[in-house]
């Protein structure tokens, strides 16, 4: 059975997507942008700031699954400019620093609304 996951403690989704599906025990979470889920925008145009946010709302839905950061298997990160993959991981090494999942990290010519940055995950509830 698939199970669409939304919490009002992220960002909505900005086309015909969920913030993330449940199938079985895998929770596959969408690529999130660094907008803050309380104004809609950008928490600012800081590289290390924006993926704080990208992660905290990665965190929210989890959390509406009773998970955590800790329960995720891998994670996709698409960076506009490598040049800011230093401050990225920096961030993402403190947040990730009790469990560390696969993952890629890739530059890409251009994101969603202008984003620097955005992530996605694969987790497994159990």
């Amino acid at each position: 059975m698939i199970e669409n996951i939304n919490t009002e403690n992220a960002p909505a989704a900005i086309g015909p997507y969920s913030q993330a599906i449940k199938s079985g025990n895998m929770i596959f979470v969408s690529g999130q942008l660094p907008v803050d889920p309380k104004t809609g925008k950008f928490v600012s145009e800081d590289i290390k700031e924006q993926t704080l946010q990208v992660i905290n709302n990665i965190e929210a839905i989890l959390a509406s699954q009773g998970l955590n950061l800790s329960n995720v298997l891998k994670t996709s990160v698409f960076l506009i400019d490598m040049n800011e993959f230093k401050l990225m991981n920096e961030v993402y090494a403190l947040k990730f620093q009790n469990s560390k999942p696969a993952r890629e990290t890739v530059q890409i010519s251009k994101l969603p609304l202008g984003s620097k940055i955005e992530i996605s995950c694969i987790a497994i509830k159990g």
